[in-house]
Parts: C-alpha cells; sequence; structure tokens
C-alpha cells in the first residue's frame, strides 16, 4: 500500500518495505508523523518498465547521500511537440524512488512536480505537513521551514524534483543535506542550476538491445507476433515513447511487429507528403494508438477526449474532470445527449491501454497523466474549432469540481495547475463571450487561499494584462481582476505597487458606477489599507475616513463593510500616530462587533486586539494589558494556545506587560511565546528570532546579561543561516548583540 496523489491509499506502487507504514500525504499541523514519509502526487510505473544498463548510469552508486543528480535529455528538444524531451526520465526516476523506499535507507520520500514556482511551493507545503512541519505561514515560508529542516535533520531523505522548466523556479528554495539526496527530471539541460554541484545524467534513446528487450517482454514469446521486432526497433529508433505506443498496440491487437511496421513505413510517407518535416517515430505512433482506442470506444469521440485531455495540466489532471456533466455534454457533440460517465472513464481507460496517458491506480480520486509532449502535438493536430470547444468544457469542468474549503489539498493544487495550463493552451478562447472566465478568476484567488504569494501576483499580473487586451482598461471586470492584483501585492509585501493598483481600481469605479456604490466604497478602503501598508499613513487616514463616512450613509451603520471600514480607518490613525482617534473608533467598532456578532467571534476578538494596541501606544498601560488579557483567553478558548492568533496576542501582552515594567510578568510570557512558536513553525522562523530578540531585551533588563548575550548570538547565527543576506531581521539582532558586548 502506498499513498496516492490525493491521500487515498492503493495497492499498486512502491509500497513500505517490511515493517515500514507508509506515511501520509497530508498530514494535519502538530500531529506526529509516523515514519517514514512517502509525499507528493507520484506517478505510477509504466507496463513492461525495464532498467537500462546500457544507456544510464546505476543511479544507486551515483546518487549517494548529500548529492544531487539531474536526468536531462541529451539533446535539447527543440520545441514543444520535440519527443525527444520524453524519453523515459520521470520513469527512471520512479523505479529508482521505489526502490530506495523498499530499502532501509530512506525515511522521507517527496516527489514533487517542478514545473512551475506554484507547484515546487504546493509540493514543499505537502511535504512539510507530511513530516509535522507547521503550515503557518504563506507558502514561501512554510517551503523554506521544509528546506532548512532537510538541511539540518538527521533522518535520510530523497526528493524528486520532476519536470523542472525553469531554475529561477527554485532560487531559495534548493533542498540539500548531508542526510538527503536529490533527484531532478528536466526537459533541458538549460534548466538545471549550475551553481549546486548537479551531474546532469543524459538519457538517451534506447540502445537496440534495450529496445529488444522492453519490446520482447511486452509481446511474451509468440513467435509470430515478435516477427520483424529488430527491423521494427530500427524504424522506430529505440524512441522510448514510441516503443511503448507501438508495443501496446502489437500486443493488444494480435497483430505481427511486420505487420505493425508496414502500416508505420506508410503512415510516415503520408506525413511527409503532406507537408510536413520528417516527423520522428511517436509522432507517428501516437495516431496508431489514437485509432486504437477509438476501435475499443464505440460510441465515445476519442479525439474529442484527447483534446481534452490535452488543454490540461500532464502532471495530474483529477480523473473526476472526465466524468463531470460538462465534459459529458462537450463528448455528445451538438444537440446529443450527454455521454454517460462510465463510458467516458473506460474511454480513458482505453487510452491508457494504448499508452496514450496513464491513470494512477484504483482509488476514489485517480489522477490521468499525459505526456507534455504529447500535448503539444494534439493541440497542433486537431481543428480550432475543436480546440476551443475543448478548452470551454475543461473550464467547465474544473468549475465543476473545485474544492472551496480545501486551498492547500493536493486536488486544489492540481486544479490550480490544470488551470494556468488551459489558460496557456487557450489563448482568447474562454473570453468568447467577453467576460473575464469564472474559473480563471477561481483559480487566483485559490492561490490568495493557499497564500501562494509570489505566484499569486505573477497570476494576477497576467490575467489583468488579458483582461485589458480584451475588455479594455475601464470595463468593470478588469477592475475587478485589477483588485485581485492590488490584494496580492498586499499579501506578497509589495504595498507600495498595490497603491496604483487600487487607485487605478477607485478611480475606475468611480467613473462607471458613481463615488458612492459599494464597489467604490471597497476600492477606497482598499486604497487606504495599502497606503498604511507601504508606510504613508498620513495619506491613508483621510481616504478611509472618507470611505467609513460614505459607508454609513449609503450601507448603514451596522453593515458588515461599515464595521471593517471603522476598524481600518482605527488602523491607519493608529500608524499616523493619532492614538486618541484610533481609541474612539476601536471602541465603537468593538461595541458593535460584539453587539452583532458576538464576543468570540473572530472579527470582534481582532478589533479588541485593535484596540488593545491603541491604548498602548497611547500610554494607558492598564487598560492595554487588561485588553489583551481579554483576547487571549477568548483565543486560547476558541483557537488553542498554541494557534498563530493566539501566540500573537501573548506576544503581544508580553510587550504591554514590559512596557509597564512588569518584568516578571513579562519574561514569563515571552518565554511562553518563545517556546509556542518553536513549536508550531520552528525556531528558524523570522516571527521566533523576533520573539527571542524581545526575550533578551527583557534578560537585559532584568540583569541577566550573560542569558540576553546568549540568546542573541543563537539567533544571530540563525538568522544568518536562514533568512536571506542583508535581511532587516538579521542586522537587528545583530546590532542589539553589538550593543551588549561592545
Amino acid at each position: 500500500m502506498h499513498t496516492d496523489s490525493y491521500g487515498l491509499m492503493s495497492a499498486d506502487g512502491p509500497g513500505p518495505a517490511p515493517g515500514k507504514t507508509a506515511g501520509p500525504a497530508h498530514e494535519v499541523q502538530g500531529r506526529r508523523p509516523a515514519w517514514p514519509v512517502w509525499s507528493g502526487p507520484v506517478p505510477p510505473l509504466a507496463d513492461g518498465f525495464a532498467v537500462r544498463p546500457d544507456t544510464v548510469p546505476d543511479l544507486a552508486a551515483t546518487l549517494v547521500p548529500g548529492a544531487a543528480v539531474a536526468l536531462v535529455p541529451d539533446q535539447a528538444p527543440v520545441s514543444a511537440q520535440d519527443w525527444r524531451a520524453s524519453n523515459g526520465k520521470t520513469q527512471l526516476a520512479r523505479y529508482f524512488a521505489g526502490s530506495l523506499w523498499r530499502s532501509p535507507g530512506v525515511d522521507v520520500l517527496a516527489w514533487v512536480v517542478a514545473s512551475s514556482r506554484a507547484s515546487v511551493l504546493s509540493g514543499f507545503v505537502q511535504a512539510a505537513g507530511a513530516t509535522g512541519g507547521s503550515n503557518a505561514g504563506d507558502a514561501e515560508s512554510v517551503a523554506a521551514r521544509f528546506i532548512d529542516w532537510l538541511g539540518t535533520t538527521a533522518r535520510s531523505w530523497l526528493v524528486v524534483l520532476d519536470d523542472l522548466r525553469d531554475a529561477a523556479d527554485l532560487d531559495g528554495l534548493w533542498p540539500s543535506g548531508p542526510t538527503g539526496r536529490l533527484l531532478i527530471t528536466a526537459a533541458s539541460p538549460a534548466a538545471v542550476p549550475s551553481e549546486h554541484g548537479v551531474l546532469a545524467l543524459p538519457v538517451p534513446a534506447f540502445s537496440t538491445r534495450e529496445a529488444m528487450g522492453y519490446l520482447s517482454g511486452r509481446l511474451g514469446t509468440d513467435p509470430d507476433q515478435r516477427s520483424g521486432a529488430i527491423d521494427l526497433v530500427g524504424d522506430l529508433g529505440c524512441e522510448p515513447v514510441a516503443l511503448a505506443q507501438a508495443s501496446a498496440v502489437i500486443a493488444s491487437s494480435g497483430m505481427s511487429c511486420r505487420d505493425y511496421r508496414q502500416h508505420f513505413t506508410q503512415r510516415q510517407k503520408q506525413l511527409v507528403e503532406a507537408g510536413r518535416a520528417e516527423p520522428s517515430a511517436a509522432a507517428v505512433t501516437w495516431t496508431f494508438s489514437a485509432e486504437y482506442a477509438e476501435h475499443l470506444s464505440p460510441g465515445v469521440s476519442i479525439r474529442s477526449l484527447v483534446t481534452l485531455a490535452a488543454m490540461l495540466d500532464g502532471h495530474g489532471i483529477p480523473g473526476v474532470v472526465f466524468t463531470t456533466t460538462a465534459a459529458g455534454q462537450y463528448l455528445a457533440g451538438d444537440g446529443g445527449q450527454p455521454a454517460d460517465p462510465q463510458r467516458t472513464w473506460n474511454a480513458v481507460l482505453n487510452l491508457r491501454q494504448a499508452e496514450l496517458l496513464t491513470v494512477d491506480p484504483p482509488g476514489a480520486l485517480p489522477a490521468v497523466r499525459i505526456s507534455p509532449v504529447l500535448q503539444a502535438v494534439i493541440r497542433a493536430a486537431v481543428p480550432g474549432d475543436l480546440r476551443d470547444r475543448a478548452a470551454r468544457a475543461a473550464a467547465a469542468a474544473l468549475l465543476e469540481v473545485w474544492p472551496r474549503d480545501e486551498p492547500r489539498s493536493r486536488l486544489a493544487a492540481d486544479l490550480q495547475a490544470c488551470a494556468v495550463s488551459l489558460r496557456q493552451a487557450a489563448g482568447d478562447a474562454l473570453w468568447a463571450e467577453g467576460h473575464c472566465p469564472p474559473l480563471l478568476v477561481l483559480a487566483g484567488q485559490s492561490m490568495d487561499s493557499a497564500r501562494l504569494t509570489g505566484p499569486a501576483v505573477a497570476y494576477w499580473r497576467e490575467l489583468a494584462a488579458d483582461s485589458e487586451r480584451i475588455l479594455g482598461p475601464g470595463s468593470l471586470e478588469t477592475l475587478m481582476v485589477t483588485g485581485n492584483l492590488g490584494g496580492a501585492l498586499l499579501a506578497a509585501g509589495q504595498a507600495a505597487e498595490a497603491v496604483p493598483a487600487f487607485q487605478r481600481v477607485l478611480d475606475g469605479r468611480i467613473g462607471v458606477l458613481g463615488p458612492d456604490h459599494p464597489g467604490a466604497l471597497a476600492a477606497k478602503v482598499g486604497l487606504g489599507r495599502a497606503l498604511v501598508a507601504a508606510g504613508r499613513p498620513a495619506d491613508g487616514v483621510p481616504v478611509l475616513e472618507q470611505a467609513l463616512a460614505s459607508s454609513e450613509l449609503v450601507c448603514g451603520a451596522d453593515h458588515i463593510d461599515t464595521l471593517a471600514a471603522r476598524e481600518e480607518y482605527a488602523a491607519a490613525a493608529l500608524a499616523a500616530g493619532q492614538a486618541a482617534a484610533a481609541i474612539r473608533s476601536y471602541r465603537h467598532a468593538l461595541a458593535d462587533r460584539d453587539r452583532i456578532q458576538g464576543g468570540q467571534h473572530p472579527d470582534t476578538m481582532s478589533a479588541s486586539l485593535g484596540l488593545a494596541a491603541a491604548y498602548l501606544a497611547a500610554g494607558q498601560y492598564k487598560d492595554a494589558i487588561a485588553q489583551y488579557k481579554q483576547v487571549l483567553t477568548d483565543r486560547e478558548a476558541a483557537l488553542g494556545a498554541d494557534h498563530p492568533d493566539t501566540l500573537h496576542a501573548r506576544a503581544s501582552l508580553a510587550t504591554a506587560t514590559f512596557a509597564a515594567g512588569r518584568m516578571g510578568s513579562a519574561l514569563q510570557l515571552y518565554e511562553e511565546t518563545c517556546a509556542g512558536y518553536e513549536r508550531t513553525i520552528g525556531a528558524n522562523h523570522p516571527t521566533t528570532l523576533a520573539c527571542q530578540a524581545d526575550l533578551a531585551r527583557g534578560y537585559y533588563a532584568t540583569g541577566r546579561l550573560g542569558d540576553a548575550i546568549t540568546l542573541l548570538s543563537d539567533g544571530v547565527s540563525r538568522a544568518e543561516r536562514s533568512l536571506p543576506p542583508g535581511d532587516p531581521l538579521t542586522q537587528r539582532i545583530r546590532e542589539a548583540l553589538t550593543n551588549l558586548t561592545g
């Protein structure tokens, strides 16, 4: 048994070694993992897989602890349709991973799709959860903590980065450590980073002996069927994909190698006469596989089905996509009855039998995988109207199955990747109705919810550019997308860039909707929040004051948007040094929240926390401490002692207690908070390091100079290892240490 792509258990796959149990793919935060752990969307091993002693060095001897190896094509592909990019690299990595898993030599095996920054982050977040790490914070910080753990753990590990396309997608996220192995598969040698000492192993086509051994293994012992095998191997150029497709058709149809070779030669000649350049063998064999699958699937258009698959992310299409109502209506054609889901799924399995795609072992949510090269070939071969219909059907199917409450699940990550692939493959076809496609908005929102901050910013930028080009800069839908871009920029800490984005939204909505429309008011609140985050609170205060006044008139004093606007104004006033105004506004907001939503509502507790901060800024220490204590009590009861919001409240109470001169209580609170952060997000997280610096300040203030120096020295060492060069927090801790030691 092993954990498949969606956390389900299946009988096929690597399986645990004797005495081992497979680890779950999605660990709940704080749960102690059962070692060893296998995490990630693991592809199945192909039928008839064979090792390649003639053409590929033994990975077991090459990939030793501390080493990094990349499997790359022996020649760089010249286009997306170049079959040299599909030469068995992933299967070799899969075989090695399974072999290592069965040995006693690995505690952690993380399989990560590396085709984009978003997929890398999602894979590392899943692996962090599987190994018992905290998922607190954005995906970048969770992934960075996992990478740091790999560098320091005594446990043995293997990380597989499958289909790396851009070395920049691994910036700051390079797995390394004395107990670990890193195995990369890349579509081009240029995608492999050059600065980490990676050993690149070219993976060519089969040798003739390997090709004959593979073909013989798949065809069995029937001498008639194997007649002409050596000539067929030569015509196929020993290409692994071509051999897999040819052997699947030969073995299932009963024809001989000689028969298949005759068909192959004739089809190859037809393609050349049609004006195509000399096609590779796989560019021919896939057409026979498609025809064979059509023969096996009466009543289902295989061409339409493979076109649908060609529009999505080939690393893992949730199988349920193919049995949606949208897919059934698309496969039925114009005016027909929707295709039966079971018949459609049987056709998918027939495509697997024809070696055009793979399907995960049986389970509730199997993933369908298809070569990116084959996807490019299919998209180029089908008529444009079919490609456009497939794109719209794929969008509707993804919307049908999208989970609304699992932003960091494997399913959500696969659907995000499918949506991105669909947007790239479909061009403008999804915009045919003159609206921003709902799927593309949902995909961006899903990235936001998963806290994929960097990829979300890049995604919203591209979508905003598309919307402006297609719908126009003044379109309300373009303004909606631009507002989402502003929110993503804020979440990514790029507030200065968020300000002009929100300003464009505000100006556009006022021009179209008027200044008092709820959409314009929401844009004004967003602009004010961005100004405060960008260090311009004095500019944000009047913007938010206007938004609050308008919201009270238009929406009413008790409307939820008015309550939010009041708190945004209070936060801006506090940041601008207007503590008295902040106190008045927070008191008002807290009373309204308590009356309307109740004292235990998260928004009520947030308003209470803001009021406590305003009291502290005004020097009203007694009121601040009392307010912080109330927030801490409420959050402990509602969320638990180690929830990030509870720890933040405890740290804030420690700060207020320290400011009031109550050193004993402050030290105890700081120590408890630091311990909580170490348990949940690790000793090297910036929040933990900042908390330890505050604790060191408390030690110094109470005469414990040695403890303060020890804590700061350790903090400097950890910050230098885990934070980027020149990080302000590292500098702050180093300066504090220098001040104490002279």
